[in-house]
């Protein structure tokens, strides 16, 4: 991480849209990262990676890491989950859907911002795209 931590306190205090706002980007990233280890050219990256952090896509992973969950982790999720953001639910997806990608998004922030990145790798097989 380049810019110092957060204390697990400190992001604690950010709101969930502020943890999905970071975390939508950190998932984004480890996406990418992924896929260019593939052999792949720049439009196939560019498709898989839309693919993979849409909102559908999330809401999959997110049933799939709950019950690897702390209790902690559970309840950053729920409240990401339970957040509002100021616009409806992306096209092709439910409000659900949307409601526990933000949820994922949340978490994933959180876990960036506190440079927990030992659990990210442990989350990394179910972030990433079907091969």
């Amino acid at each position: 991480m380049i810019i110092a931590p957060y204390t697990r306190e400190q992001a604690r205090m950010l709101s969930p849209l502020q943890l999905a706002y970071i975390g939508d980007s950190v998932h984004a990233m480890l996406v990418r990262q992924h896929l260019l280890q593939k052999n792949m050219n720049v439009k196939q990256m560019h498709l898989k990676s839309v693919q993979a952090v849409r909102a559908v896509s999330q809401a999959k992973t997110m049933d799939a890491i709950l019950p690897l969950l702390s209790e902690e982790e559970i309840s950053i999720v729920k409240r990401g989950r339970n957040a509002h953001a100021h616009h409806g639910s992306p096209k092709g997806a439910t409000v659900s859907e949307y409601a526990s990608a933000t949820g994922l998004e949340a978490l994933l922030g959180f876990l960036y911002l506190i440079d927990d990145m030992e659990r990210i790798e442990f989350l990394l097989p179910y972030l990433m795209p079907e091969d």
